[in-house]
């Protein structure tokens, strides 16, 4: 006689074999087993989970049995048991988190930048330590005026000036208007792009590098064309704005410069 086995039921109905429950904790890297999606929890909410992958894409998925995937294995995704979002450690530009701090009575110093989209960038991820601190940040829209209007600010001891410049290299129209500033208690100081633009590291936009646009050319309407972007540098911004997420995203060649600006206008004299 043939020998059957005990258990007659088809394998599709038999149960499936019980999988971890992890917690969502932000940070926790996991795959979306159905998609392949894969991606850092930044959000847990009721039911659902929000994924970011490496490029700033973010992705909502329902927190289903072994809907993920941790290393490989199966597991389920639950809410994580501690009350309310985790609070973040650091600030966006690195520093140490202060939790409830308020923000100080703004001081005489300040630091000027070119331009908005100069000003939107360091607010974004200097915006907190900047609060701590009292400092304003302001833009010229240019530096063709910088030094009648280091002039007509009057910096001092207790009232000292920073200024971050676009293009600021050995030789440049800009080189020269900083090198004409002479007051002790300003400081010009600037980065090598044609642009704040170019201080976004490519990675964190998903393009492979910033294109040369020739000369003769409006820049930013040159990178929009030749990146197949809407020639709109309004929504382009925007776009590249809302891929810088911490101090990570820009290049050294700014990080520093503005780290520099912050120190000063704080150190007494």
């Amino acid at each position: 006689m043939r020998q059957y086995s005990p258990d007659l039921t088809p394998p599709w109905k038999k149960p499936q074999q019980p999988v971890p429950e992890v917690p969502a904790e932000p940070g926790l890297v996991v795959e979306e087993a159905g998609t392949g999606f894969r991606g850092a929890v930044i959000r847990c909410e009721a039911g659902t989970v929000t994924l970011e992958d490496r490029f700033g894409k973010h992705r909502v998925f329902p927190m289903e049995p072994r809907g993920f995937l941790l290393e490989g294995r199966a597991v389920t995704l639950v809410r994580p048991s501690h009350a309310g979002p985790a609070r973040p450690t650091r600030t966006a530009s690195g520093s140490v988190a202060v939790p409830g701090a308020r923000a100080r009575v703004a001081r005489a110093g300040r630091i000027y930048v070119e331009g908005r989209h100069d000003a939107e960038l360091v607010e974004k991820v200097w915006g907190d330590d900047l609060r701590i601190e009292g400092v304003v940040v302001e833009y010229l829209e240019g530096v063709d005026d910088l030094p009648s209007i280091v002039e007509s600010f009057a910096p001092g001891p207790d009232a000292r000036l920073g200024v971050l410049v676009d293009h600021l290299v050995p030789g440049s129209k800009e080189w020269r208007i900083a090198e004409s500033v002479t007051s002790d208690h300003a400081l010009v100081v600037g980065h090598p792009y044609i642009d704040i633009w170019e201080a976004v590291k490519p990675s964190s936009l998903g393009i492979e590098a910033w294109p040369r646009v020739p000369r003769g050319q409006d820049w930013k309407t040159g990178v929009c064309r030749a990146l197949g972007w809407p020639e709109n540098t309004g929504a382009a911004w925007q776009r590249i704005l809302s891929g810088v997420r911490t101090y990570k995203d820009l290049e050294p060649e700014l990080l520093g410069r503005v780290e520099e600006l912050i120190d000063f206008v704080t150190t007494p004299a």
